[in-house]
């Protein structure tokens, strides 16, 4: 069980840090939402030590010695880490779906870039799929095909997030379009990093992201159905609210430069309601046929790892070279550091 106090700390993470998907879990059944709360508060703050930190390298290895602890039953004596620490407990949470997690943010501290649209797949599978595998296990599904579905929802959802970033990420020396879509349209990533500005160049990108993303949230909608009755509205609310910023986004013309797309709170208001009608017709209509669509390729490992409980599990060789990467670079940078301070 979570403490009290350690889940009024991941609530309050939340509402805060996260208002999308504080106010899709407002429709959760309490049940999942609790532990929903942890596992999110706990990968909220996992991004943003990494995402902020100007020492990445340590931020991620760091990350990695937590999620150690947490797994071997003894987490940091943090709020976030001990509720996870119960989440992981209570639910057989399989170590290989925060891994992924972990990965994606390595691959961030690494500075990597995707030079395919498949290559950018397989980075939204760890940061945010994975996530989608893990509320599966939160809700005892285990299902193959609602495990796909939910991992296409956190391709969706990231995609998205991409689009609406291009400038911000841009800003802060980071890409995450794929490098064979700015050779296609003419766009060096150095032009890019010297002087982000508004072009119809980069607008048609974010156009063509979002074309892609709503492919998988069509999919995705085939697998709530297949999740418990009491979780269909949440699922459907994280699918309208977070669609929305694309909605937003083309609104503006596709400029992810000049401007950041938002939603307002009465457009959220209305996305719940939509999604509690929808989970009332989704008892009485039929259950799609893509819900029995192969899983995205790049996803398939975490659908793998989800349904499985009792595989062994070992860390990747992938991601024990990545470890060793910011091992490097961070025993690298020490000096600099010293000599600075």
């Amino acid at each position: 069980m979570i403490a009290p106090a350690d889940m009024a700390h991941c609530r309050e993470a939340i509402r805060t840090g996260s208002l999308s998907f504080h106010a899709a879990s407002r429709l959760l059944p309490a049940r999942v939402r609790d532990p929903a709360l942890a596992l999110y508060a706990f990968c909220r703050l996992a991004d943003d030590a990494v995402d902020d930190s100007d020492d990445k390298a340590p931020a991620v290895l760091a990350l990695r010695d937590r999620l150690d602890l947490v797994f071997e039953g003894r987490p940091r004596n943090a709020p976030a880490d001990r509720a996870f620490a119960a989440v992981v407990e209570d639910f057989d949470m399989p170590r290989a779906l925060p891994d992924a997690l972990l990965e994606g943010l390595a691959w961030d501290a690494s500075g990597r870039r995707y030079a395919t649209l498949s290559e950018l797949f397989a980075y939204c599978a760890r940061v945010a799929s994975a996530v989608g595998a893990m509320m599966c296990v939160l809700m005892r599904v285990r299902d193959p095909d609602a495990l796909a579905r939910a991992c296409d929802l956190g391709l969706a959802m990231q995609l998205t997030n991409i689009a609406r970033d291009i400038g911000e990420d841009a800003r802060a020396g980071r890409v995450y379009l794929p490098l064979d879509w700015l050779d296609e349209v003419g766009i060096s990533v150095d032009a890019l990093f010297a002087n982000p500005q508004p072009d119809p160049r980069l607008q048609a990108l974010a156009r063509r992201l979002l074309a892609q993303a709503a492919v998988f949230y069509t999919r995705s909608e085939a697998g709530v159905p297949a999740l418990p009755l009491t979780c269909r509205p949440g699922i459907y609310a994280a699918r309208h609210v977070y669609d929305g910023i694309g909605g937003a986004l083309a609104r503006l013309g596709h400029d992810s430069v000049t401007y950041r797309a938002r939603t307002t709170g009465r457009q959220k208001l209305g996305w719940l309601g939509l999604s509690v009608v929808r989970s009332g017709l989704s008892v009485v209509l039929p259950q799609p046929a893509v819900l029995h669509a192969p899983a995205q390729p790049e996803v398939a490992f975490l659908v793998e790892a989800a349904a499985r409980r009792s595989r062994p599990y070992s860390r990747s060789e992938a991601l024990f070279a990545v470890f060793a990467q910011l091992e490097a670079k961070d025993r690298a940078d020490r000096p600099l550091k010293s000599a600075r301070a």
